[in-house]
């Protein structure tokens, strides 16, 4: 592996071999998302847990301090939203020299297998790999499923991982299911635990990621259940624990819990 390619994998994943992105990139498709409607004040406060962030550039020159950052991982698919008709339809929207340009440590990208526009989004993929290639710079492919929540299950998520990973993504990202590990075992890259289910407490939200870490994560890249709990330092507090120091959903529970009744005196 290459110094440039080497060095930038190091700057993402930890020496204990694990991870903690924050994406804050869903303003790309939804808009002011609730809680990320003033992205600078949602980041400021948890980028000191953070091991780099998911994000924009648009969002990146605008609400982030590049004096006071960490390792950034920009987002460079995208194209369509959610007022239009399929959010499938995306295309490469950043240029490997603006990444450079803007010191990124790697892209993110979504491919959306067993869409209409399949063929189109491993193809972007491809492409991006090809020039990240060139430059030393990693792909991390986002397993996305649009507006069919239903496809987070074991065998369509491996098939994703493995395909990604077969076109040259450094990392991948998928949403954990039950039997995280078939989708693990399968894939020759490291993975990445995206949001998981809709959950009604935070205990629900520190089990998958417990779970998925026992299962061949890496580590995570959670957005909303982060930054739109009432109390996300305490959130992601409780997350990097499990991530980075092997905490059990119980544990994080109760750190989670002494944060927030810190922050409420």
């Amino acid at each position: 592996m290459e110094w440039g390619m080497a060095n930038r994998l190091t700057q993402l994943v930890q020496s204990d071999g694990h991870a903690l992105f924050l994406p804050v990139d869903h303003g790309y498709f939804q808009g002011p998302t609730r809680k990320l409607e003033e992205p600078r004040q949602t980041i400021e406060p948890l980028l000191p847990y953070a091991d780099a962030l998911f994000i924009t550039r648009g969002v990146l020159r605008s609400s982030v301090d590049p004096e006071n950052t960490r390792p950034v991982i920009l987002r460079v698919s995208g194209g369509t939203s959610m007022a239009g008709k399929d959010l499938a339809n995306e295309g490469i929207t950043t240029s490997m020299e603006e990444v450079i340009r803007l010191n990124a440590s790697a892209v993110g990208i979504s491919v959306f297998i067993g869409s209409d526009y399949e063929k189109e989004t491993l193809l972007n993929l491809s492409k991006l790999v090809d020039d990240g290639e060139r430059y030393g710079i990693p792909v991390m492919a986002v397993t996305a499923v649009g507006r069919e929540m239903e496809k987070r299950e074991a065998r369509y998520l491996a098939m994703c991982c493995r395909i990604a990973a077969e076109l040259g993504a450094r990392i991948v990202k998928t949403y954990w299911c039950p039997d995280f590990d078939k989708v693990t075992d399968g894939c020759p890259v490291p993975v990445i635990i995206a949001g998981g289910p809709q959950v009604d407490t935070e205990l629900e939200v520190f089990q998958f990621v417990h779970d998925g870490m026992q299962k061949g994560a890496i580590g995570v890249n959670l957005g909303r259940n982060i930054w739109q709990n009432d109390f996300p330092v305490a959130m992601i507090m409780a997350i990097r624990a499990i991530v980075h120091q092997g905490a059990t959903a119980r544990e994080a529970q109760e750190l989670y819990q002494s944060q927030k009744n810190a922050s409420q005196q």
